[in-house]
């Protein structure tokens, strides 16, 4: 069975997009008729039907400020997806209160910050979906890598309690566990060695594209979920250690 999306007229507005799974999926959903908006830092490469504002999303000010440039340019925000992490590897006992709040920062806030932002406007139109990432290491954690698996732990419960609470204005929020992706930052975290050997052996390493295919599809109105997980992952055996 083959599936297709039709975003003729809808926008979407993506955290971290410049490059990765973000990057992907602004193409994917501008290529099907819609127009992405990607707020990070970074410069992303350009493409049709994408446009790019330099934003920092730990700056809730900043945030709600482009979302609302959104609403006035364009008229709507049809979808959220808040993709923007940062992954230091450093061990507990020696992460610094920077480097820790820095994470938080942009991993855990800069969900917090994009969802106030952007789903009053949701809520007002009575429709829209929301996505963050999680990830497996919320549930495993992972020796040097507390402070990333801590963040993406909490946006499991803080989308869930949003759920709940938009769920009577037809507002879905979801959770997406992507995997083991290849992206800078994944290669950044785990660099050619026995970490990344590991991957390769148990789950095998995705690519961006992998994971565009379900965020569409929870994106698209044939999604009525909400407060849900949807997941790649998977919780590694003992051999896999």
């Amino acid at each position: 069975m083959r599936a297709t999306f039709d975003a003729t007229g809808e926008v979407l507005v993506v955290t971290g997009g410049a490059s990765g799974i973000g990057a992907a999926l602004a193409r994917t959903f501008a290529a099907a008729g819609g127009r992405s908006v990607v707020l990070d830092l970074a410069e992303g490469e350009p493409a049709d039907g994408v446009e790019h504002l330099r934003v920092d999303v730990s700056d809730r000010d900043a945030v709600v400020a482009a979302a609302d440039d959104v609403v006035a340019r364009h008229g709507r925000i049809d979808g959220l997806v808040a993709g923007a992490a940062v992954q230091p590897r450093v061990p507990v006992l020696d992460t610094d209160p920077q480097t820790w709040r820095r994470t938080l920062g942009i991993n855990l806030d800069g969900v917090v910050w994009a969802c106030q932002a952007v789903v009053p406007h949701m809520v007002r139109r009575r429709s829209g979906s929301v996505l963050a990432f999680a990830s497996g290491l919320a549930r495993t954690g992972h020796p040097e890598a507390a402070a990333y698996a801590a963040s993406k732990a909490a946006i499991v419960a803080f989308l869930q309690s949003l759920a709940a609470e938009v769920a009577e204005h037809r507002v879905r929020v979801n959770a997406v566990f992507p995997g083991v992706i290849d992206t800078p930052q994944m290669r950044a975290a785990n660099p050619p060695g026995p970490e990344y050997d590991r991957w390769m052996r148990s789950t095998g390493v995705g690519v961006p594209d992998d994971v565009v295919g379900p965020l569409m599809y929870l994106l698209s109105d044939a999604a009525t979920m909400t407060g849900s997980t949807l997941t790649r992952d998977r919780v590694f055996s003992k051999e896999d250690m």
